[in-house]
């Protein structure tokens, strides 16, 4: 199946079952603990919001643990690219900061050194970054 073009606008990824079942019914499971210790005061009741706020706290450090991790080989990919790419730049890639190579990943191997140096000259962000990509590079492997 062939991949569907990205851009800026249609690069964002959704995850079905963490943004529409995980999230919303570790939400709803607080908030039902919630209301019935409301309902039903004791220590039972207490317990139940515990559980509850631990489902919801567990499912998005999860979440970020694995986004955290996939910003790690970001970086790493990124300033390979810029070493084999653009060697005059290579030794500035380690002044780049992680939400700027974040946002190089997407710029094309022709325009990745030029967006490099301005980001690098101008304290570009991530988003600044991405809005000057003429040449988008797709990104399906993102969690």
């Amino acid at each position: 199946m062939a991949q569907k073009e990205q851009t800026l606008k249609s690069h964002i990824k959704w995850d079905p079952l963490f943004h529409f079942f995980l999230g919303p019914v570790a939400m709803f499971m607080l908030v039902d603990t919630i209301v019935q210790l409301v309902r039903n005061p004791g220590w039972p009741s207490a317990m139940h919001v515990v559980a509850g706020l631990w489902a919801l706290v567990a499912t998005f450090k999860i979440r970020l643990y694995a986004l955290k991790v996939q910003d790690r080989v970001i970086r790493l990919e990124e300033r390979l690219r810029l070493r084999e790419l653009a060697s005059a730049f290579a030794g500035k890639a380690g002044q780049l900061t992680e939400d700027q190579l974040i946002g190089l990943r997407f710029a094309s191997d022709a325009e990745v050194a030029g967006l490099a140096e301005k980001a690098l000259a101008g304290g570009w962000s991530r988003k600044q970054i991405k809005e000057s990509i003429q040449n988008w590079r797709p990104d399906h492997w993102r969690v």
